[in-house]
């Protein structure tokens, strides 16, 4: 008889283990997941500022499981686990399972603070993409008419809070849109000295500090030369009318602050306490099993799997761990399956990069040491991203869309669209 895997989450890990499982007859798989969609989350800041289209990062699941026969989709959340019976509660109904899988990655962390968590603008969703669009559209418009003094600083500082890749690639993008398209989109502003101003705020002592130190140094350069102010050993501590308060007691007005500065995992009723670690990742063993359990496993972000060698503390939350957590998975329930020998989880760095700004980014490679800055960096950061996009289509509508913006120095996305609002016709 098949087994049925439930895999809750259909992102990197999730996916990429479907797709290693979708023919083979001996399973049954159902993917839940609130969207009926992938998406490409490194490449959400650029929707974020209009240089791609939601279609270009993100794919239907359905149309992606055509070719896997033994797979379905089924739009819901998980509100509860039942592991004494194998099952588990959704909102729109209840399912059975043999193998159940938490790939579900995970959710901006606020660390607690009220305030920004209701103020600021978050950065993990295809629908914070396209809110954070329309929000900076929208303030672009209002401080073309502004005359208040107070107003139009508020307006002019952006800040982003997180010095890691996602904190970096958007201050880079927003420095070149200042230099290039605000100016010729908004002759109101030109000649503002406070048009925009950028701040990157990081409690670190460094950028991109997973990085090597070279890609460190290079990074602050190229940000700094961008126009970009760079705030580190330095947190944000409140943000409530229009006024950013700094862990220094300095205090910035804006209307606009970006969180790209944590992220947590979720936690799911019918789970005990226990199988929770550092940043409530779920504790699996070696071949990624929730600790104290048979039959379900964890893997990408939401899990802490401390049994490989070289990460004694726990994976970085990274991609390509989750691809390769779901991969293995995937060999594994076969080789469980036909019992045989499973294998332990090891992980393969295949390097670490980040995007500043046209023709600048940097890359490290572990095996042999090498670091990348610059032009063939930045080559290098174009090319393993497109070959990541789930098909053809975006990988080519993604292509194209970077290619007019490099020669342009432009991009045409730039609309405020909300469904659901004003749809009075005209």
């Amino acid at each position: 008889m098949s087994k049925h895997i439930v895999v809750i989450g259909g992102g990197f890990a999730g996916l990429n283990l479907i797709m290693k499982l979708g023919k083979r007859t001996e399973f049954e798989i159902t993917l839940v997941d609130k969207n009926n969609y992938n998406f490409f989350p490194p490449l959400l800041y650029q929707v974020a500022t209009g240089f791609l289209e939601p279609s270009n990062i993100s794919y239907p699941f359905r149309k992606l499981f055509r070719k896997y026969p033994n797979t379905r989709l089924r739009m819901a959340s998980l509100q509860q686990v039942i592991p004494s019976e194998n099952k588990i509660v959704l909102d729109n109904g209840e399912m059975n399972y043999n193998y159940l899988i938490f790939a579900t990655g995970a959710e901006t962390n606020f660390f607690g603070n009220e305030n920004v968590q209701k103020n600021a603008i978050p950065m993990k969703t295809l629908n914070d993409a396209i809110n954070m669009r329309n929000i900076l559209l929208q303030r672009l418009e209002e401080a073309s008419i502004a005359t208040d003094k107070i107003e139009k600083a508020k307006f002019a500082n952006i800040i982003i809070a997180g010095g890691g890749p996602t904190g970096v690639e958007i201050s880079g993008m927003f420095a070149e849109m200042r230099k290039y398209i605000i100016k010729k989109d908004y002759p109101e502003l030109i000649d503002r000295a406070d048009m925009s101003k950028i701040f990157l705020v990081d409690g670190g002592d460094a950028v991109l500090k997973p990085m090597s130190k070279a890609s460190q140094k290079d990074t602050y350069e190229a940000l700094t030369k961008l126009g970009v102010t760079i705030k580190l050993n330095t947190q944000v501590r409140d943000f409530a009318d229009d006024m950013v308060v700094f862990s220094n007691g300095e205090k910035l007005p804006a209307k606009t602050l970006i969180w790209a500065a944590g992220v947590t995992a979720k936690v799911f009723e019918g789970i005990p306490k226990e199988c929770y670690g550092r940043g409530k990742r779920l504790l699996v063993d070696a071949y990624n099993k929730l600790i104290n359990t048979e039959n379900i496993y964890a893997i990408g972000d939401t899990c802490l799997q401390t049994t490989d060698t070289k990460y004694p503390d726990g994976h970085p939350q990274l991609a390509q761990v989750a691809i390769q957590q779901g991969k293995l998975l995937a060999e594994n329930l076969v080789a469980q399956f036909d019992g045989k020998t499973l294998k332990p989880f090891s992980y393969y760095d295949k390097g670490t990069m980040a995007i500043i700004g046209r023709n600048k980014a940097v890359a490290d490679i572990p095996k042999p040491k090498l670091h990348f800055k610059g032009f063939i960096a930045w080559l290098t950061w174009i090319f393993v991203h497109l070959l990541f996009l789930i098909n053809y289509r975006n990988r080519l509508t993604t292509l194209a869309n970077w290619t007019s913006a490099y020669f342009t120095r432009d991009q045409s996305l730039r609309m405020i669209i909300r469904p659901g609002k004003d749809n009075k016709p005209a």
